[in-house]
């Protein structure tokens, strides 16, 4: 099984950037669909951003063209680029990995995902 961890996260100004990063330990990467989601307080966890291990990605409408998710296997690491960020992006951040494939849509969906990280906290001040 893998293991994830995220860091990265912290308090930024609205139009500023933050790079999250996701390390995994116990497997490769190159194994498993992995993605990124997020979940503001009252609200429900969402998808925001996915890849595949050829690398193929899917976006929310939310984070589209802001947002970039990319991965380094030699360094076993997700990331997620967020560029001019919004106060609506304040949320506690995590990420996902599952060696299930379905449709690529899938991987914006929770229920999709086996292992998680433990979240980082992004908060976004107007």
């Amino acid at each position: 099984a893998v293991q994830l961890v995220e860091s990265g996260g912290g308090s930024v100004q609205a139009g500023g950037s933050l790079r999250l990063a996701c390390a995994a330990s116990g497997s490769t990467i190159s194994n498993y669909y992995m993605a990124w989601f997020r979940q503001a307080p009252g609200k429900e966890r969402e998808g925001i951003a996915g890849i595949t291990s050829g690398g193929t990605t899917i976006y929310a409408d939310s984070v589209k063209g802001r947002f970039t998710i990319s991965q380094n296997k030699a360094k076993n690491t997700l990331y997620l680029q967020m560029n001019s960020l919004k106060p609506e992006d304040t949320a506690m951040y995590y990420c996902a990995a599952d060696q299930q494939w379905w449709l690529l849509p899938d991987l914006l969906s929770i229920d999709r995902f086996e292992y998680w990280g433990q979240g980082t906290q992004v908060t976004v001040s107007s």
